[in-house]
């Protein structure tokens, strides 16, 4: 074991055996010294996350304390917990942590320096510190002082919660506390907590300082026009963003101040499952030397992974720096977006591959949110699952949801930003039915999206939501824009396309002040 720093980071964490900001190299070292893992034949970190291969969201905890009393959207997405129940845990764990030797990291949440939030990561593994120090942005010798204030993160696997004691509905735990600064993680090996414990602090922060901050990834084109991607997990941001003929800002979380955008991340957190160098080039390219692959199966002799294996879940993931990214934009800071897509991987398949959205349209879809939980994603969920995701992004968002949505409105007002909503789900039936939308199509359609090739094609009205799709668009199949043609059998297609339309209207119900020009925006279904 290497030699533990001194650094001084808290009263109560000052006393232990902490070694801080190791190397990658020196990171990999240790993780398979411990035994933590393998590499693969590129050089790759492969691991696995034991029974958890998701997010917990169900155990996410925000501590009630005055400073946020008033301001977080409270229930079962943002769970209260007191401070006396946070302060017992916290107690409990510095006690198991005097037992264990701990990896630390000093990085940043934040490309844009007057927005970033410096971040202190302490983990019970190596390769979660490898984790966070390629998901995070790593500092430079020009700034490598963090300043004032940081959040510190403390990921401890192997530390349970006692739900009879403790007041968890598990052993597994989640809590931030924002006026300690303060992140608690126990009872999960699943390292994409660490992440989105930081994306759910910036969520809460930066409103305050004027910036909208979006579960989305972002790429330009040569000349710098910015286009968006929003979607939660499995919609296709990652794989979507990252197209050769652009430059990829950031694959998942970004802010948008009134200077234009920038991303959060340092790294990216790509799903896996059934990657192939022909489809996706710069994903398979980027796992490499660096890159942790997690729960992917590995064949023992050859080191090969087989990405197409989902034994152990079908939420196997890809996590490495974005400099892994040829001609990835760092910093990552971009202009205003001239675009931007809502990704959905619709379950039922009837919403259309690509629809040209209004205003009100955007706002409404943006609050709605739709898409289909994939397997894996979540703990417990074994196959697509229809759901409202209020803001693409419900689980990592503490505000309530009217602050994320005014800003989005304000913004496509004053830069004149076109709106579109992509269907990355199914054709031809639902799930079980029909087919995945093929991945070619979908790029062909988003790409005639933002360079402006669909701006001179006649759109037309399809009759159950309202939405405008292209009669054609150059390299695509016309009958696959019209999903209603997709289907073998209309009847079918009619039920299911007035029962999804009917879980859009329930849904929304439960927005009570919001503009009726938006709330006439969204389907309607026919008798």
């Amino acid at each position: 074991m290497l030699k533990a720093g001194t650094q001084v980071i808290d009263k109560h964490l000052s006393s232990l055996s902490v070694v801080w900001n190791l190397s990658t190299s020196q990171l990999v070292e240790q993780a398979l010294s411990r035994g933590e893992g393998q590499l693969t034949s590129t050089g790759a970190f492969a691991t696995t996350t034991g029974k958890f291969t998701g997010r917990s969201p169900k155990d996410k905890y925000i501590v009630d304390e005055p400073s946020v009393h008033d301001s977080i959207d409270w229930g079962s997405v943002n769970q209260p917990i007191s401070e006396a129940q946070f302060d017992r845990i916290y107690e409990r764990l510095l006690h198991f942590m005097k037992t264990r030797d701990w990896y630390g990291f000093n990085g940043f949440a934040g490309a844009d320096p007057e927005y970033r939030l410096p971040i202190r990561v302490l983990t019970e593994f190596a390769w979660h510190q490898l984790f966070a120090r390629q998901l995070l942005i790593r500092p430079t010798g020009e700034d490598g002082n963090l300043g004032t204030d940081p959040f510190t993160v403390i990921d401890a696997p192997g530390f349970s919660a006692d739900p009879a004691q403790d007041g968890t509905r598990s052993e597994t735990f989640i809590i931030i506390h924002f006026a300690k600064r303060l992140v608690l993680i126990g009872g999960t090996e699943y390292a994409g907590e660490i992440k989105k414990s930081v994306f759910s602090i910036m969520n809460y922060l930066l409103p305050d300082k004027s910036v909208f901050p979006m579960h989305c990834s972002a790429n330009m084109d040569a000349s710098g026009r910015t286009a968006l991607f929003f979607g939660l997990s499995g919609t296709g941001k990652t794989t979507l963003s990252a197209d050769p003929n652009r430059r990829l800002i950031g694959d998942d979380e970004h802010g948008w101040s009134q200077k234009g955008i920038f991303n959060i991340e340092g790294g990216c957190y790509a799903k896996c499952i059934n990657l192939s160098q022909e489809k996706e080039p710069q994903i398979y390219n980027a796992i490499r030397f660096g890159s942790v692959l997690e729960n992917v199966v590995i064949d023992r002799d050859s080191g090969v992974p087989d990405y197409a294996d989902g034994t152990l879940t079908e939420n196997t993931r890809a996590a490495y720096p974005i400099e892994h990214i040829d001609q990835a934009v760092i910093p990552g800071l971009g202009g205003h977006p001239e675009v931007i897509l809502f990704l959905t991987a619709d379950a039922f398949g009837v919403l259309p591959p690509i629809a040209r959205l209004t205003t009100e349209q955007a706002m409404y879809y943006f609050l709605s949110g739709y898409t289909s939980k994939l397997a894996g994603t979540e703990r417990g969920v074994t196959e697509p699952e229809a759901t409202f995701s209020t803001c693409f992004g419900a689980p990592f968002l503490p505000r309530p949801a009217h602050v994320y949505a005014e800003m989005l409105g304000e913004r496509i007002a004053q830069y004149g930003t076109r709106v579109y909503l992509v269907n990355t789900g199914w054709t031809g039936g639902p799930y079980g039915t029909g087919q995945r939308m093929n991945l070619q199509d979908t790029r062909t359609m988003v790409r005639a999206a933002i360079k402006g090739t669909l701006d001179n094609i006649p759109f037309k009205q399809e009759p159950y939501f309202g939405l405008s799709i292209p009669e054609h668009c150059p390299g695509v199949p016309t009958k696959v824009l019209n999903p209603q043609q997709t289907w073998s059998d209309p009847v079918a297609y009619d039920q299911k396309a007035r029962e999804l339309a009917t879980h859009f209207q329930n849904n929304f119900q439960r927005f009570v002040n919001v503009d009726e020009h938006i709330r006439q925006a969204g389907p309607r279904p026919r008798n």
